[in-house]
């Protein structure tokens, strides 16, 4: 059943705008960290390292937040027209199946784009001169970055679920997003949900800041997930009540 409603989720999304979306703003982002990273050639002399830094800049602290917030807003935007969302609540599914399916479904859609920025890394890397391949290290980032993103997506979740507007908690993203950015800059950015992603990425970083002990940022990646999925789940579960 589960797996039934998470393929039903990924059908809302096969033919949205999202994946112009999902497409446009790492190419943006990319684009922008290479012309960072020729502009400063001079002092960036770590090669795939330095062009890590750069193309991670833009995407992780304002671009990765907020393109997750509009797959979490689209979701729960289809719901949102034509009483889909009393029909939604009314089907014969348990409440935690549906919720969790959509939430799969948003970690698809996450991976696939982690995958999208990796293989925007590899081109552009090359694109500016590089040879060979990027060092294992950015694929271990790119994965943790993803970890972190689930952490945001269930929160994401959880707002577009409450809040009937689509461009509010993409708003709200984007600032969580600049939060997460002060949070890690005062080292604290286990405690802030949006700083997750920033620091499973490594961003603006060559060195890995958690090679000394990722159990930290697993667990506190884990807590807030399991946190906020929980809570979307008991106020949907308020709403089926009421409906």
């Amino acid at each position: 059943m589960l797996l039934s409603c998470m393929r039903a989720e990924l059908m809302k999304l096969k033919r949205s705008f999202i994946w112009v979306v999902f497409l446009l703003l790492p190419i943006i982002s990319t684009v922008m960290g290479c012309a960072n990273y020729l502009q400063n050639v001079e002092i960036l002399d770590s090669l795939w390292y330095s062009l890590w830094t750069q193309t991670t800049l833009f995407y992780s602290n304002f671009f990765y937040g907020p393109l997750i917030a509009v797959y979490c807003a689209y979701l729960w935007r289809v719901e949102n027209f034509n009483h889909n969302r009393n029909a939604l609540m009314t089907a014969p599914i348990q409440v935690p199946v549906l919720y969790l399916s959509q939430f799969l479904a948003i970690g698809c859609v996450t991976l696939l784009t982690q995958l999208w920025v990796g293989a925007l890394y590899f081109i552009s890397g090359r694109a500016v001169g590089m040879t060979g391949f990027p060092p294992p290290e950015t694929f271990i980032w790119l994965l943790r970055g993803c970890v972190g993103g689930l952490a945001i997506a269930a929160l994401q979740l959880l707002l577009s679920s409450v809040i009937r507007s689509f461009a509010l908690p993409i708003a709200i993203a984007l600032l969580g997003s600049i939060g997460g950015l002060l949070f890690s800059a005062k080292d604290l950015g286990l405690f802030f949900p949006y700083s997750l992603m920033l620091l499973g990425m490594n961003s603006n970083r060559e060195e890995d800041i958690l090679s000394s002990s990722p159990l930290p940022f697993l667990l506190s990646c884990t807590i807030f997930l399991t946190l906020f999925v929980l809570l979307g789940i008991g106020y949907l579960k308020k709403a089926d009540v009421k409906a």
